[in-house]
Order: structure tokens, then sequence, then C-alpha cells
């Protein structure tokens, strides 16, 4: 009896000692966040503990660099175009966000790297009771063979959820321990009391069962599993009681047709580090638009500057000659229309002026949008004037290459058609599996067991009978039974293969035949978009020729109004001309004037188009993809007066 009680407080304290092993191992460490990064920081803490723990994602930063305070003085934002770009870079929220995407590759790829679809969940119900065979009544009846409804030790039930996806399924590739242990205290209506010898079989059951998972890129799988069973019951004639029986196994699984590979298996795996590699090709393309946005805004600024000056300049010109025109009546020289014409021309030019403020207004808002997180939202930029520090040049000459060269420079920097095709071969990774999944299931599979069993040894006493007693060998408590585990003294061996034919697999045979179909849609697509950045690129310099001839005649018509408007004003301060001519003459000035202003921002536009066709915004304007990725731009900023 002793024995017997010593036993069962040695079984009852082992769940005791695993958790407080468990918890010992550490608690986690506080992770340190950097406040300037946007990457998640990996929990630092014991190994036992670390996978349990989220990752800590900085929060999203909304605030402006400092740069943007440094180029403000007395309430105007002195802005230059490469600090315009430095602000974009650092401050425009469009980059921010392409900057997670590395990020979210990169995690997928983990992802992808630890396999299979979504993890089953384990049914522990199924354990509760379980006995081995050969342990007490119910094992001994299971050894026997014998099956009375409601008296199996265990129930049912399956222990992992399905789930299914196109092609063959990548094996969880991250290993997975799953423990289980139940408790259980049942009382059992004997009919046939023979094995018994009690119309009420009260047993008092513990369960603890483990099991090791491992699956690689093969298609294969290993499986260690490790059970113990502790039955205590009041069967007269059971002549181990209590007794422990612990199993020990080892499974292993290969597919041979579907399934069967590791460019099959790896397949998500590869398509996600192309992605992967592709997403800094992505976040170029994203830098590279915001770029060329930033330079048209900032240089229709720049125009609509210089145009709301031309304005003002008219409008002082119209108002000096109505002044002049208002004198002359006064002193009976001119009629009093003369004066009226001269007095609708300063309106008219009040009326320019006003839409050219409203025109700069709005351009203004658009810039700060571009180089900044909070736009017009926040104080400190929504009431200042951008005062544009560079000015619109046409150089002398363009220097265009041939278009043949440009097009072999776009094919060879445009990061958007380089991901176009490189997603050709994600496309053809990815159509391996419904290749592979066209094939029948088949495979083999192979194990190796040993169980052990022990107990307290009772002699049974039968009327009529001499006393009979457990084997010797059976004596003792877990460390005799573990001893037969491991020395394998009862081994069970087994092998065989399987194989699954499915006749007719219409799904298997259109998920191929999509993928197939999807794949020769992406390959004209990229070759349609091949052609067209071809026809891009010579529309951009046709565009490019023709501003630079627009601007040139503009260039000439503006000389020419401007020598009329002096020749037109000379005579008719000699009497020989009349208000009417003159005021004409100012129209034609100011028309040639917008003309000429108009044309060197189609100049700028069509220049800034050609750069980003041929994929060279980023090395024209001198800037650094993995300045871009920081957020931090080097260069300091230095306002007109410093320089």
């Amino acid at each position: 009896m002793s024995q017997a009680v010593s036993f069962n407080k040695l079984r009852a304290t082992r769940p005791i000692a695993i958790g407080m092993c468990w918890l010992l191992t550490g608690l986690p460490i506080a992770a340190q966040q950097s406040a300037a990064g946007i990457e998640p920081i990996r929990p630092s803490a014991p190994i036992l503990w670390r996978p349990y723990l989220p990752v800590e994602v900085p929060p999203v930063r909304l605030s402006n660099s400092d740069r943007l305070q440094i180029l403000i003085r007395t309430g105007k934002l002195y802005l230059s175009a490469h600090d315009a770009i430095a602000l974009a870079l650092e401050d425009n929220i469009d980059i921010e966000i392409a900057r997670y995407n590395s990020s979210l590759m990169a995690w997928n790829l983990e992802r992808s790297q630890a396999g299979g679809a979504l993890p089953g969940v384990p049914n522990g119900a199924s354990q509760s009771a379980s006995v081995q065979n050969g342990q007490g009544v119910f094992g001994s009846q299971q050894a026997a063979g014998v099956n009375i409804p409601g008296s199996r030790g265990g129930s049912s039930g399956t222990t992992n959820a399905t789930v299914s996806q196109v092609g063959p399924v990548t094996p969880v590739l991250d290993p997975s321990i799953q423990i289980s242990t139940a408790f259980s205290h049942r009382s059992n209506p004997e009919p046939n009391t023979v094995l018994s010898q009690t119309p009420n079989l009260v047993q008092g059951a513990r369960t603890y069962t483990g099991s090791y998972q491992q699956g690689f890129l093969t298609g294969g799988s290993l499986t260690v599993n490790y059970s113990d069973h502790y039955l205590n019951e009041n069967a007269p004639l059971d002549v181990l009681n209590p007794s422990v029986a612990p199993a020990l196994s080892f499974s292993i699984q290969q597919n041979l047709l579907q399934g069967l590979g590791i460019a099959v298996n790896a397949r998500n795996i590869t398509v996600a580090k192309m992605n992967l590699q592709d997403s800094d090709l992505n976040f170029k393309t994203t830098v590279s638009g915001i770029v060329v946005n930033v330079l048209n805004a900032y240089y229709s600024l720049v125009g609509d500057e210089e145009d709301l000056k031309a304005k003002q300049d008219a409008l002082n010109t119209a108002q000096r000659f109505y002044d002049e025109s208002r004198k002359r009546f006064d002193l009976g020289a001119l009629a009093e229309l003369d004066v009226t014409t001269a007095q609708n021309q300063v309106a008219v030019n009040q009326l320019a002026l006003v839409n050219s403020q409203a025109a700069e207004r709005q351009q203004q808002v658009q810039l700060k949008n571009l180089i900044s997180r909070t736009g017009t939202g926040a104080a400190l930029i929504a009431d200042v004037d951008i005062i544009p520090v560079d000015s619109l040049v046409i150089p002398a000459t363009d220097d265009i290459p041939p278009v043949k060269d440009l097009v072999h420079q776009a094919l060879a920097n445009r990061s958007d058609l380089i991901v176009e095709r490189g997603n050709i071969k994600n496309a053809e990774v990815s159509a391996l599996g419904t290749k592979n999944g066209l094939l029948p299931s088949a495979g083999i599979l192979a194990g190796r067991s040993t169980a052990g069993l022990a107990g307290t040894a009772k002699t049974v006493t039968i009327p009529g009978e001499p006393p009979f007693t457990a084997d010797p060998y059976f004596k003792g408590g877990i460390g005799t039974a573990l001893g037969q585990v491991f020395r394998q003294n009862f081994p069970t061996e087994n092998i065989g293969a399987f194989g699954s034919i499915q006749i007719f697999d219409r799904a298997a045979l259109a998920d191929h035949a999509i993928d197939q179909l999807s794949l020769r849609q992406q390959q004209l697509t990229t070759a349609k978009d091949m052609n067209q950045a071809q026809v891009d690129i010579t529309n951009s310099v046709v565009a490019l020729r023709q501003a630079r001839a627009r601007y040139e005649a503009a260039v000439q018509s503006r000389i020419l109004e401007q020598q009329l408007l002096d020749a037109e004003e000379k005579k008719f301060n000699l009497g020989a001309s009349t208000p009417y001519n003159v005021i004409v003459q100012q129209r034609d000035l100011t028309a040639a004037q917008s003309s000429e202003l108009a044309a060197r921002v189609t100049y700028q536009s069509a220049r800034i188009s050609l750069d980003q066709t041929t994929g060279a915004t980023l090395e024209v304007n001198h800037v650094s993809l993995t300045d871009a990725e920081s957020g931090k731009i080097p260069q300091p900023s230095v306002l007109p007066a410093q320089n």
C-alpha cells in the first residue's frame, strides 16, 4: 500500500515540476524600440518563451523633418528644386507608405519558409482516459480482441483541421510539439464480470501525450509520438495495479508523385524571395513618380510666379497708360471713349492678375502636399508662402541621344519594366504547383514503435486455484517501463505504400490551364508594355523638340511684340496713334509673354517626362535610393542669403 501511495505522489507532482521548469526559463526581456525606424522589432527573451511573443511595430511617423523648418524664414519657405526633392524624400507620405513594402515582403518570405497551410487544432479530448494495449481490464479486452460498446477508453475524433489550396500543399517546415494531459475518474457497469470480477469498474487514469512533427521540402515528414498512461482500478484480478504504460513511436512519410520535389514545395518561398527583391524596384518606381510630381509642381509654381509678375507688370502698364489718357482727356486732347477704353484694359488686367494669383495659390497647396506629411494641416506650413529659388532655364542645346539608345536605356533602367519581366518568372514558378497537381497521389511510409508496461504487483487468490501474480519483469514504476521502451523489448515495425488516382480530375486540369492562360496573358501584357515604352520615348523626344521649337518661336514673338508696343507708344506720344492701337499692342505683348512662359514650362515638363520614360529621373536629379529608403538626406539645405 505504501509503495502505491508513493508511486501516486510521484505521478501527481510530475506536471507541477514540468510547469516550474518552464516558468524558470525566464520572463521576456523588454525590447528596445528605435524611434527612428519602422522595422518591426523581434522580441528579446529566452528561446523557449520567445516564439510566443509578438513583434513590436513602431508607430507611424506623422511629423515632418527638421529640414522644413530650416528653410522657413519670416513666414516664407525659400525652396529650390533640390530642396523640394529632399523634402519629398523625407516627408512625402506616399514614400513613407512604400517604405513598409520591403518589411511586408520580408515577413511574407518568412511565412512561406514556414511551409504548409494554416495549422490544424489538436483534439485533446481524444486522449481522455485512453489506455495502452494490455493495461488494466480494458487493455486486456483490447489485447484479446474484445469490443464492448461504451467500454473503450478513448473517444474517436480527428486531430487536425484540413485546409486545402490550389496545387500540392507544402509540408509544415517549422517543427511543432504538441502536448496534452488528461485526468479522468470513471465508473463503468460491467455486464460480463469474468475479467473485472466486479459489476462496477472504477478507474482513475492519467494520460500524458506528446508529439514532434517536422516537414521537409522534399515532400516528406517525420513524426515522433510519446505517450504515458497511468491506471488505477478496483478489479480484484488485476495483478498490476496501479500500472504505467509508456510508448514511443517514430514514423516517416514521403510523397512519390504529387508533392514530390524541392522545386514544387519551395515554389512559394521562391516567389516570396522574388517579391522581396522586387520590393526595392517597386520602391524605386514610387520614388521616381514622386520626384517627377515634385519637379512638375515646382516648375509649374515657378511659371505661376513669373506669370504673376508678368500680369502685375501688364496691370502697371495699363494703369500708367490710363493715367496718361486721363490727363490728356482733362486737357481736351483725347475723347472720353479713349479714356474708357484705357480704363477697360485696366479692369481686364486686374481680372487676369486675380486669376493668376488663384492659380499660384492652388499650385502652392499642391506642392505643400507633396513635400509634407501633414499637407497644409500643420500651422508650420499652412500659412507660409513658397518662394521658388530656381528659375526656368532653357539650355542652349538638348543633346538628345538616338531613340534606339534611349530605348535600350529604358529597358535596362526602368524599375517598372524590370518588375514586369520578373512577374513572368514568378508566374512560371507558381505554375509548378498546378502542373504537379495533375499527378496521382502516391507515397511510402514507415514506422517503428516500442511500448513498456510496469506497475505494483499483487498476488491474486481464486478459490480452488493456486495463487498467481504478475511476471516479475513487469514489477516496478515508470523507470522500469521506460527501460523496456528504450531497450525496445516490445518493438513494432511497419512499412507501406499508398496511392490515389482521381479519374477525370477536371479541377486540377482546369487549375493548370488557368495558370498557363494567365501566364500567356502576362507575357503578352509585358511585351505590350515594352512596345509602349518605345512609343513613349519616341513621343517624349518629339515633345521635347516641339517644346524647344515652340519656345524659340515664342521668344521671337515676344521680342517683336515688345518692339511693336514701344513703337506704338512713341507714335502715340507724337500724336500719330490712338489709345486703342496702344491697348491692342499691350494685349498682344501680354499674350506673347504668356505664350513664352507656357512654352518654358512645357519644355521643362517635356524634359522631366523624357527622363521618366528612360528611367533616368533619380540619376539626373542625384537621388540616392539608399537615402530615400532611410528617409534621411545627408545634404544640408542652405538659405539663399547664406550662399
